[in-house]
């Protein structure tokens, strides 16, 4: 059984709020252009990062940064329920009084406390008004940079292999709908096609493919909110038909895009005791 639900609030520079029971469904390898901060309500997952694989059962709090590429699958045969919070990094730095990007230190913390303030937040969304929980919200992000956050990260330096792989990213994103095959965009940047997958893989943790598939479903979300029918959006980014688009949003997102485009456009928080 699969249950999910995602929304957008009209505050908090448009956070995104997802709560969700999993049993079967496995996410591919995926970022977020978002911060990602989670807590486990019941049953238990196995989150598999580029350094090493985190087990989280109830109470867990996993904080993931933007663009850091993970994976999500059941730890157990009961699966998982939890609620997600997607905030910004325009947001998190308001928050944390920075002017770059702020960093988690940790990524799968036990904190009872701060659980219960993020699990409170969330909840206000649904059954609160705005002023309500956005004062909740803004108190449980700010505890947890306080807590677990780090200055950001320093910009690492450039070498050839990334000169190369920014320049197949560039075209992946001016060719969207229609990129080149492997070799074609090997050859366009100048190098073989097993070592331009080697460093884009090192330089973004997905491989050309599968970051070309991200690219399209992160389109697809912005046409979404701007309440595109989803048959209509499919080959706007790329996919051959809604069917193409649906299985792979709901691999990345966790959600079908019907759903994601009834909760995801930008909107006052729900009204008290909606579904």
């Amino acid at each position: 059984m699969q249950l999910s639900r995602f929304w957008r609030l009209r505050g908090l520079d448009g956070l995104g709020l997802m709560r969700a029971r999993y049993v079967s469904h496995a996410f591919a390898r995926h970022g977020h252009e978002t911060f990602a901060v989670g807590v486990i309500q019941s049953g238990a997952e196995e989150i598999r990062f580029a350094d090493g694989v985190e087990r989280i059962g109830p109470g867990g709090l996993v904080l993931i940064g933007p663009e850091v590429v993970h994976t999500g699958v059941a730890l157990t045969d009961n699966g998982w329920a939890y609620r997600v919070l997607y905030p910004s990094a325009g947001l998190m730095s308001e928050l944390a009084g920075t002017r770059g990007t702020p960093r988690f230190i940790e990524r799968v913390v036990d904190d009872d406390r701060a659980a219960r303030l993020v699990l409170r937040a969330h909840a206000a969304t649904e059954t609160e008004d705005r002023l309500t929980a956005e004062t909740l919200m803004r108190r449980a992000l700010a505890g947890l940079l306080r807590s677990y956050g780090g200055v950001p990260s320093a910009v690492p330096v450039r070498s050839s292999g990334g000169a190369f792989s920014e320049r197949a990213r560039e075209v992946l994103h001016e060719r969207m709908t229609e990129p080149p095959g492997l070799e074609e965009l090997a050859a366009e940047v100048g190098v073989g096609w097993s070592t331009l997958v080697r460093a884009f893989r090192d330089a973004y943790g997905l491989p050309p493919h599968a970051y070309l598939t991200q690219l399209r479903v992160r389109a697809a979300c912005r046409l979404l909110e701007r309440g595109i029918p989803p048959a209509e959006v499919a080959p706007m980014v790329g996919f051959y038909d809604q069917a193409h688009l649906s299985r792979h949003f709901r691999r990345l997102v966790g959600v079908p895009p019907g759903g994601y485009q009834q909760g995801g456009r930008i909107v006052q928080a729900p009204s008290p005791g909606s579904a």
